[in-house]
Formats: structure tokens, C-alpha cells, sequence
């Protein structure tokens, strides 16, 4: 009776490794990302990066590997950095991913038409090639995601951003302002839907396109002039996935 209970668990055991695999949880998502917020006259910019942490920590990203800068540096966590150009680019340059992780970088801020994003830290201005000549140092040839919301966001759409590994999503068209940076709105429109979208989307093409859906609703809503939220995809990236 022994030796048949034994060959019983033998067998038992085989069997639970055979299909433990199908059964066992998808891995966590592998992403390197840099959350900035890059005005604090507003809280709606650090709502934002905040949100992201959030949902990108629901996913299985490591808080090790999310990294938050704020025009207002460590004064509402000690583990925030100043939103500076020179700390922001540093920082997005030294990512360096393991092999399988990939880049996401999220702006928010105001922005100027032909300037760039606000960065009120130091009172200055990023623009395209900095932010590409970053991502090229820190992310390479790995899958990147770059998310600029400001208004006249639109530059960072083409140009020097442009690469088979990378999309861009920008909250507004180069000539077009984008809406919500008002104080009494927890996050700006845009945000509020590229943060409703991510959780649910199994693609960073639906998080485009049903963030630009979103938009559009509540700017007929609001009688605005149309933001256009703008997207770009590289050729090794069309349909890379958000986990």
C-alpha cells in the first residue's frame, strides 16, 4: 500500500507541473519610466504623474524602475526630483534598460507655441532634440513610449522625435493649445483620459486612439477649438503592447 501511495504523489506531482505553467500568472510589465511634471502653478500636472505611478504600479512595474521629477522637487515626496532640463535628460539618458524592459517618458506641463514644454523648476523650455538625443543615450533601440501633454505639444509629434522604436502621443497639434490646466481640475483633459485608457487597453494604439476619442467629447462639451491630439508610431512599434 506504501509504494502504491508513493507512485500516486510521483504521479500527482508530475501532473501539477505539467500544467503549472498555462496556469501561472503573466509576468509583470517590464518598463523603465520617468514621470515629470513640469509646472506647479496647478496641481493638475503632479495629479497626473502621480495617477500614472499609480496605474503603472497596478501593472507590475517595480516603483525602482519609475522614476517622478516635479517643479516642486522633493517638497511633496523626498524621492522626487526637480524637473529641471538637466536633471529631466539626465535622468531619461541614464535609463538604461535590461534586456526585455522597455521606455515610457510622460510630460506634463504648459507649453509654447514654437518653445516647447514648460519647465517652471528652472524657467526654461524643453524641446524635440534634446528630448530625442535623451532617448537615444538612455533607451536606444528599445521600445519607447513618449507621452507630451502641453499645449503646442504637436512639435514633439515628428522631427528629431521620429524613430522605428518610438511613439508619441502629444495632448494637442503644434498649432493648438490643449484644455484643463485650471486649478479647481484634478487632472487636464487629456490626462484624464490617457489615464482612463491605459488600464483597459491592451495595445498603446487603442490607449491613442480611445484617449483621442475621449478628448474630443469633452472638448465638444466645453465649445473649444479642437486640441487634435497627435500620434506617432515607429515601424518596429505599431502594435506594441501596454503590458
Amino acid at each position: 500500500m506504501t509504494s502504491f501511495r508513493l507512485l500516486f504523489l510521483a504521479v500527482a506531482v508530475l501532473a501539477i507541473g505539467s500544467v503549472a505553467p498555462s496556469m501561472a500568472a503573466p509576468p509583470p510589465a517590464r518598463w523603465q519610466a520617468v514621470l515629470i511634471a513640469g509646472d506647479k502653478s496647478e496641481p493638475v500636472f503632479d495629479n497626473g504623474t502621480a495617477a500614472l505611478y499609480s496605474r503603472l504600479a497596478a501593472i507590475g512595474v517595480p516603483a525602482a524602475n519609475i522614476h517622478r521629477l516635479s517643479a516642486n522637487g522633493g517638497y511633496l515626496d523626498p524621492a522626487v526630483e526637480p524637473a529641471t532640463a538637466n536633471r529631466l535628460l539626465q535622468r531619461i539618458a541614464s535609463l538604461q534598460p535590461r534586456p526585455g524592459e522597455r521606455c515610457l517618458v510622460f510630460i506634463t506641463s504648459h507649453g509654447r507655441r514654437g518653445r516647447g514644454v514648460w519647465l517652471a523648476a528652472a524657467g526654461e523650455y524643453l524641446q524635440p532634440g534634446a528630448l530625442a538625443q535623451a532617448l537615444s543615450a538612455g533607451c536606444g533601440r528599445v521600445p519607447t513610449v513618449v507621452v507630451v501633454s502641453a499645449c503646442y505639444s504637436g512639435m514633439f509629434a515628428g522631427g528629431p522625435m521620429s524613430a522605428p522604436n518610438r511613439i508619441v502621443m502629444t495632448a494637442a497639434r503644434a498649432d493648438r493649445p490643449s484644455f484643463g490646466c485650471q486649478a479647481d481640475r484634478t487632472y487636464t483633459v487629456y490626462d484624464e483620459c490617457l489615464l482612463d485608457a491605459v488600464p483597459r487597453s491592451a495595445s498603446w494604439r487603442r490607449v491613442a486612439e480611445d484617449t483621442n476619442a475621449c478628448v474630443s467629447r469633452h472638448e465638444q462639451e466645453l465649445g473649444v477649438l479642437p486640441s487634435q491630439p497627435q500620434a506617432s508610431f515607429g515601424a518596429a512599434v505599431q502594435d506594441l503592447s501596454v503590458r
